[in-house]
């Protein structure tokens, strides 16, 4: 009965501030809501986005804490606190550092004339890949494959990859499957390094990927597919990977790396993957998760 109590009581001295509100409080709710908005669409585009839900479980943890009145435990959560949001702040250093780079680099007058800012979203038929995209990959990675080219393909989902794609060239092509044999052939400017697709155009080449430090990884696997798994293992993208010992194609999201696959068996997992459809899990697939070292050209 008493939690019904402190709720009613939070409810009345609401109710008396809301009688009290003028139009300087109104202002500043809808300041602070559109801050927040802004802050939890840029964080959506990031890993912060999977830490702040971490956050949000500890936070209904606490909640419950404070209602049941679990001493032990409000102490150990005030005494974590104070080193916390430091701890915060040095994790999401990078993520943070792009955050003030991009908003540096803003029109604001445009941004709020035209649009929001920190508005990541895609526009409709640029955000997700088509069926002809998927296609035209799972052509060039079959044709790479007969003739032992090595490639390395990121696909991005909802997650930004602008961190990796600032560290190649920008292309900015649709996606052909002549485009991606010709950027991964022996011996050009572009081959070595990874391609970003982007919606439905190829963005960068020559992008330099992280390592994964998954032990359990066979030991037989190159540069090409760590960093595959590595990328999978931070981000949400979808990998393609053609083997330029074996010109065996391979796949890597979510840290797990399927292999041995062909055009139609492709196809169906990028498609499965980006349509957010259940997929199955290869049973020789090897998970892990993923420890900075960080990063390196993708090579064979």
């Amino acid at each position: 009965m008493q939690y019904v109590e402190r709720l009613k009581d939070y409810l009345n001295r609401f109710k008396i501030y809301s009688t009290n509100m003028d139009f300087g409080d109104v202002l500043e709710i809808a300041i602070i809501a559109i801050l927040v908005y802004y802050i939890l669409a840029w964080m959506k585009t990031t890993r912060a986005w999977a830490l702040l839900k971490g956050l949000i479980v500890i936070g209904g943890f606490m909640l419950i804490a404070v209602f049941m009145e679990m001493k032990t435990i409000l102490w150990i959560g005030e005494k974590v606190l104070g080193f916390a949001v430091t701890a915060l702040i040095i994790v999401l250093q990078p993520e943070l550092r792009k955050a003030l780079e991009e908003l540096g680099n803003k029109n604001l007058f445009a941004d709020f004339t035209g649009r929001f800012p920190f508005d990541s979203r895609k526009k409709i038929g640029d955000g997700m890949l088509t069926d002809k995209s998927i296609s035209e990959i799972a052509k060039a990675c079959v044709e790479m494959g007969r003739v032992r080219t090595g490639a390395l393909i990121v696909i991005e989902r909802e997650e930004s990859l602008k961190e990796y794609t600032r560290t190649g060239i920008d292309i900015d092509a649709l996606v052909t499957s002549q485009l991606l044999i010709n950027i991964f052939e022996k011996n050009t400017p572009l081959h070595d390094g990874a391609v970003v697709i982007t919606g439905n155009r190829v963005s960068s080449a020559t992008c330099y990927l992280p390592l994964s430090d998954n032990l359990r990884l066979s030991k037989e696997l190159g540069t090409r597919h760590r960093a595959a798994v590595g990328i999978s293992e931070v981000t949400d993208s979808v990998t393609v990977i053609v083997s330029e010992e074996t010109g065996k194609i391979s796949l890597a999201f979510e840290g797990e790396l399927i292999t041995d696959l062909d055009q139609e068996r492709l196809k169906s997992l990028i498609h499965q993957i980006i349509m957010k459809e259940p997929e199955e899990k290869a049973g020789d697939a090897q998970k892990g998760r993923f420890l900075w070292k960080g990063r390196s050209k993708a090579k064979g």
